[in-house]
């Protein structure tokens, strides 16, 4: 396969890391952004270009940056929608100001960085759009639920914008991983909220205390994820011989539980089927 061009947003840790690691590995070329370049310099180091992108800028700053990140090898052939992070805490305790933010960075933020390449991707009738969604996509998971709307809000996102421009030429994944061994859970990329209402004062710190002993033992490896990833973009190993799917579940867990919950639909939608379609004129 040709070489390709890849812009990731949320480079300074986690799969944003990973994700350039493996692009240079396979001979493609990397753009790594972050919101501060000292945090991604050895990735330049690494072969990368960098480029500073705060995915909560206003759009028209969104646009000159992505701009000049098409400019410095003339192209861009894939967008990895990266950049997020998790608000803990139960729904009600959460101020405004902090649900706000994590969909300035998790929705608003892809959104608008997807908005600024459209318009290359369509004057060349190609390109491939990645959206780091979650297993939080699929099911609200307790104490963690801004980041479950925000993933939740991407995936109906996603698949708008699929339907709207695979005509053009414009491919589109939506990568759902499980519980990988990032640093997700690590203080930085969890903001956590004491609890002050007592109803949900001991669940809330229990799940405090189990996202502590999870963080850095997560099932999930995001080597093979990312792996797995790159061969669906390029077609190849994992990927080769098989039609790319839209939705890109990742890790046994993510499995099992997305399984239980389609099983569960279908059972609604079974056992309810005469109610559901009796709404009709």
């Amino acid at each position: 396969m040709a070489q390709l061009v890849w812009l990731i947003t949320g480079c300074s840790s986690g799969l944003g890391r990973e994700f350039v690691r493996q692009i240079i590995a396979r001979g493609d070329v990397a753009i790594a952004t972050a919101r501060k370049l000292d945090s991604i310099a050895s990735l330049e180091e690494a072969g990368a270009s960098i480029v500073c992108l705060d995915v909560t800028h206003e759009q028209d700053e969104l646009d000159r940056i992505v701009a000049g990140a098409v400019a410095i090898h003339g192209r861009i052939d894939v967008l990895v929608n990266n950049a997020g992070f998790i608000v803990q805490g139960a729904l009600e305790e959460l101020s405004m100001a902090q649900i706000v933010a994590e969909f300035e960075t998790n929705v608003f933020g892809a959104v608008k960085v997807t908005k600024a390449l459209l318009p290359h991707f369509r004057q060349r009738r190609a390109g491939n759009l990645v959206f780091i969604s979650s297993l939080s996509g699929w099911i609200g998971h307790p104490y963690v639920g801004a980041y479950a709307a925000s993933k939740f809000a991407i995936e109906g996102f996603a698949e708008s914008v699929r339907a709207e421009t695979e005509t053009l030429g414009i491919k589109t994944l939506l990568v759902e991983p499980g519980r990988f061994r990032t640093n997700l859970l690590t203080l930085g990329n969890l903001k956590l909220t004491s609890s002050k209402i007592s109803d949900y004062e001991e669940a809330a710190s229990a799940n405090i205390e189990g996202l502590a002993l999870e963080d850095r033992a997560q099932p999930g490896n995001p080597v093979k994820a990312i792996s797995i990833v790159l061969d669906v973009i390029r077609g190849e190993g994992a990927a080769a011989g098989r039609a790319a799917p839209f939705r890109l579940p990742l890790g046994r867990d993510c499995y099992d539980e997305i399984k239980a919950k389609c099983d569960d639909m279908l059972d609604v939608l079974r056992s309810w089927e005469d109610v559901i379609t009796s709404t009709d004129y």
